[in-house]
């Protein structure tokens, strides 16, 4: 492994050669997130961008995820990609996404999908399934024939990469792992013990 490779690029070579290969969507990731106390979380997510600043993925601002980032931005995520032997960690801090980008990805979303975010309480108990489709039932005929424009408690999070941790699967459970870990003047490597 290149100490000069740069990680996030190496990881989008991964996540390609996953959705090339994988049975289920290769951007489903773990996020883990914990509590001002450290009482740790851990959810799936779709992982909805990456770029030199990260890693991006988006929610309701009111869910247990957003409260818990409020109180404590560290998280983490986990990458599994069966067809191809890798996981990938990710760990930093997170900051909001600003509002023009959450705009346009929640244009992006199919209308139910958007209406959906809308009726959602995320997080908070529902009473019925059948509430839950009344609440949808409610949102589309308020929004209809107009834009379903971003609801102000949706939005996005934009995880900043302290550390990457790269595992490839070995014969006889001899791994490659190696764990990139940012520094003042770029990434340092190490291979680590599997």
């Amino acid at each position: 492994m290149d100490a000069k490779e740069d990680p996030i690029a190496r990881f989008v070579r991964e996540l390609e050669r996953a959705r090339a290969t994988e049975r289920f969507d290769a951007s489903r990731c773990a996020l883990a997130t914990a509590t001002r106390e450290a009482v740790p979380s851990v959810r799936f997510v779709l992982l909805k961008g990456v770029d030199a600043r990260g890693f991006v993925f988006f929610t309701n601002l009111r869910s247990q995820k957003a409260r818990e980032l409020a109180d404590n931005p560290h998280a983490a995520l986990a990458f599994h990609w069966e067809s191809t032997g890798v996981q990938i960690r990710v760990a930093g801090e997170t900051e909001l996404l600003e509002d023009a980008r959450a705009d346009a990805y929640f244009d992006s979303r199919p209308l139910d999908s958007r209406l959906g975010a809308w009726a959602s309480k995320q997080s908070q108990k529902l009473t019925s399934r059948a509430a839950l489709v009344a609440r949808v039932a409610q949102v589309a005929a308020r929004f209809a024939g107009r834009r379903v424009e971003r609801p102000p408690f949706w939005g996005g999070y934009l995880l900043v990469p302290r550390r990457i941790e790269f595992w490839h699967d070995g014969v006889a459970r001899l791994h490659d792992r190696f764990a990139f870990e940012r520094e003042a003047r770029g990434w340092s490597v190490s291979r680590l013990y599997p």
